[in-house]
């Protein structure tokens, strides 16, 4: 078996600074982004430029990432979340890119929408299948679409 902490196979890493003891698994697209140390970034996950990950994270398979989305240490991102970075998306044109802060400790269930703009805060939980519309304050549990607080850590 290989060593996924080793060079990925079938996966694109370009440009992208990777820290000590962090595993990246195959069919990965990694491009001119910064993760940070003993972190884990499972296969078909996709992270677009300047996007920072912080460490001792888990991205789960199937996550996009795109630029402007910065994600703090010892945060859990499950499988098949989707962060946005512009409310109004076209195929041409000008856009307005809107950063999204995940604060450290925070964890976003599967199959979660993060939409433009957001900032979850420390040790926030999202439930699986909510779409995130405002900020999320720190350690309360949010749920729904559009995601509400439902509980308090």
């Amino acid at each position: 078996m290989q060593n996924p902490q080793s060079e990925p196979r079938f996966a694109v890493v370009n440009g992208a600074k990777i820290g000590e003891g962090t595993r990246v698994f195959d069919l990965v697209n990694l491009f001119k982004c910064t993760v940070g140390k003993n972190s884990k970034i499972d296969s078909y996950v996709y992270v677009e430029e300047g996007v920072v990950i912080g460490d001792n994270c888990k991205i789960r398979p199937f996550v996009f990432i795109p630029t402007g989305v910065t994600i703090e240490d010892d945060v859990f991102i499950g499988p098949n979340v989707t962060f946005t970075n512009d409310k109004y998306p076209k195929a041409q044109g000008e856009w307005k890119l809107l950063p999204t802060v995940i604060k450290k400790g925070a964890s976003i269930g599967a199959n979660s929408v993060i939409v433009p703009g957001i900032t979850v805060g420390k040790r926030a939980l999202v439930g699986a299948g909510s779409v995130v519309t405002r900020d999320v304050p720190e350690g309360v549990v949010v749920a729904g679409n559009p995601a509400r607080i439902i509980g308090r850590i």
